[in-house]
């Protein structure tokens, strides 16, 4: 073993195998660890959205009861409507996916490059705000090194999740239960020490409105409101994290995916809705250098009669469990950015790598791309959250609005369906919520930094295309390859003759593509006739993102893969010529394909192999990147071991 491979294990754990039944069992998220996982960044939202909202009535605090009521039904509103995506798409994609199959493949790469976005900020203003909380603890000359911090946190959540989900989720876990048990207990006593003001709230609330009204006229009221309402659209966000990783949760997965989407809203309406509860009832006022949370929640601690330093020790506890939320749902965009650039990988938009998994059964190339993403964008900003907001809402709420719509548009196509009229209510709902707060926050952002957003997404779009282009002009070049060779004559297979191990073999590394198998095949033949008595096809499979999705894609995997190796065996046998199939499945193709090289070694010493491989006329970079160099790392390795290995070139 290299030392490599042994730092690597260290680091990231031992390799997981992916065909045991056992394994995906033991790495899938049951309701409760998804709701930690996917959970966080929607409920931290409870740390900073409901005070934008509070502070954007400017000192008209008797219509926060509207806010904490629009509020907790707004977040059950999109968790519902996100519920159907969980239905209609049980193997993950979410918005991604709701807009390419119900809008149309473009739509889906408009929300897919805003979904992107949305987990890169996620990590990246997560991090922020909860280095920020922990700091304001801290005296100042400790300021200047928040970003070192940031950096820091964001290099181990890479690691951790290099690990896999469960991994950093166990790691996570008292952070999370820490911050609800606290805020729970927090927001119950705090409603209940003023349970005498309640029955007052509500008819406070309407003569407040009646006297503004007078004062500066219904339309200046509901502008107002609007405005406060659209100012804590961070609140919803994080919502959408279960539809978009369904393929990661426990079977029955979309029975997990309601139950987990179940717990998020709860939760969030509770804390978002409750914290609100408590500005109004508290009367808690800004106060500089502390946050409204810091400010009610201080009000609360003092009113439980405790020591002054008792009291201080729980309120810098709560605080501090806020700032490490913020690091769990940083976590977030881990889980749910590679999910995004997997699906997308899936349709050629982004490169084909993305689909795969590390040894540990996590989408590597992903994680890391989120994680050096949310590198750079944190030290191109200097970890300023005001920007990091704006960047991060305006993201968030698009892909909402486009995967809403997607709904509306599926529920008005099937009118025949059940209950399509309430379905069809509940996504337009939720369309029209999403829409008017994304409208709210380009206009009344739009100079602050929302067109730096819309250029971000336009740029990812724009890469996405030159990718797709260069996806389908190849796929048509091999599909062109494999007319050619589909009218080979194919003669009887009966009577096949059994290899011979003493006799020269010919052994062929083959994928998907017939033509590629055939085009080796054929050209052996004509330059070597009637050398080669044995012909033995490999095939080392790739096990993916969405193969191992749930065992009937697993199955359907290894369907397809015998279905073409036996095509090639049976080629072979009606000719006359000896022929045989090995297969082999694993995360790293190439490392399998090296093992299948050493068993067939071992069974036919007089081998040599053979591979196609695509050559490209004019070949760059991209082209480098965005296809496999398989063939040129079996060959290597195959002559270090002292094994003879052909690579035949396919010009398209």
């Amino acid at each position: 073993m290299s030392l490599y491979t042994q730092l690597r294990a260290r680091l990231v754990g031992a390799p997981l195998d992916p065909m045991n039944k056992e394994t995906r069992h033991n790495i899938a998220l049951v309701a409760f660890f998804a709701w930690v996982g996917l959970g966080a960044d929607g409920i931290s939202s409870s740390c900073y959205g409901p005070e934008q909202s509070f502070r954007a009535l400017e000192g008209h605090t008797d219509l926060g009861l509207y806010l904490a009521v629009a509020t907790a039904v707004t977040v059950f509103v999109i968790a519902l409507a996100y519920n159907q995506v969980i239905e209609l798409f049980p193997t993950g994609g979410g918005g991604y996916r709701v807009a390419t199959k119900l809008i149309g493949p473009y739509a889906g790469l408009t929300s897919g490059a805003a979904l992107v976005l949305d987990y890169v900020l996620t990590i990246a203003i997560s991090v922020a705000s909860g280095v920020d909380a922990l700091f304001s603890l801290l005296p100042l000359a400790f300021q200047e090194h928040k970003l070192a911090a940031e950096i820091g946190l964001i290099v181990l959540l890479i690691v951790l999740n290099l690990r896999g989900m469960k991994e950093v989720i166990k790691v996570l876990l008292p952070i999370f239960l820490g911050f609800i048990i606290t805020h729970a207990f927090l927001i119950i006593y705090g409603i209940g020490a003023h349970a005498a003001f309640l029955p007052k709230l509500i008819p406070e609330t309407l003569q407040e409105t009646r006297l503004l009204s007078g004062q500066l006229g219904w339309a200046h009221v509901a502008a107002l409101m609007l405005l406060a309402y659209s100012q804590g659209g961070g609140t919803y966000t994080g919502l959408e994290a279960v539809s978009n990783n369904v393929n990661v949760l426990a079977e029955p997965r979309v029975r997990t995916g309601k139950v987990t989407m179940f717990y998020m809203a709860l939760s969030l309406a509770f804390t978002a809705g409750g914290i609100i509860l408590l500005y109004l009832l508290w009367d808690a006022q800004p106060t500089a250098g502390r946050t409204l949370n810091a400010v009610v929640f201080g009000s609360v601690i003092e009113n439980l009669g405790w020591d002054p330093w008792v009291s201080r020790a729980a309120l810098w506890t709560v605080l501090a469990l806020e700032g490490g939320l913020l690091f769990v749902a940083a976590n977030t965009g881990f889980l749910g950015g590679p999910a995004v650039l997997s699906n997308m990988a899936a349709d050629s938009w982004v490169p084909h790598k993305f689909r795969y998994l590390s040894t540990r059964l996590v989408t590597e190339n992903g994680i890391l791309v989120m994680g050096l993403a949310a590198l750079g964008i944190l030290v191109w900003t200097g970890g300023s959250v005001s920007l990091l907001v704006i960047l991060y809402s305006v993201s968030v709420f698009l892909t909402f609005a486009v995967s809403l719509y997607g709904l509306c548009v599926y529920w008005w196509r099937h009118r025949e369906q059940g209950h399509w009229v309430r379905r069809l209510a509940l996504s337009t709902a939720g369309f029209l919520v999403c829409s008017v707060i994304l409208a709210m926050l380009l206009v009344e952002k739009f100079a602050d930094g929302g067109w730096l957003t819309i250029l971000i997404i336009a740029a990812i779009i724009g890469v996405c295309l030159t990718i797709r282009n260069h996806y389908n002009w190849a796929r048509e070049q091999i599909r062109k390859v494999d007319e050619i060779f589909a009218n080979q004559p194919f003669g009887s297979i009966s009577g096949a003759a059994e290899p011979d191990p003493s006799q020269p073999t010919a052994v062929f590394l083959v994928g998907s593509s017939r033509g590629g198998g055939l085009h080796a095949l054929l050209w052996v033949q004509r330059m070597f006739p009637h050398h080669f008595r044995n012909f033995i096809f490999v095939n080392a499979r790739t096990v993916d993102s969405h193969s191992y999705g749930g065992n009937e894609d697993m199955k359907l995997m290894q369907m397809e893969a015998n279905v073409a190796l036996t095509y090639f065996v049976n080629f072979c046998n009606s000719k006359g010529w000896a022929a045989k199939s090995y297969l082999a499945f694993g995360t790293d193709p190439i490392d399998e394909a090296i093992k299948l090289a050493q068993q067939v070694r071992e069974q036919f010493p007089n081998c040599i192999f053979f591979a196609s491989k695509l050559v490209f006329e004019r070949e760059n970079w991209l082209i480098r990147l965005l296809h496999n160099e398989a063939a040129l790392a079996i060959q290597r390795r195959l002559h270090l071991q002292g094994l003879q290995m052909v690579i035949l070139p396919m010009k398209i």
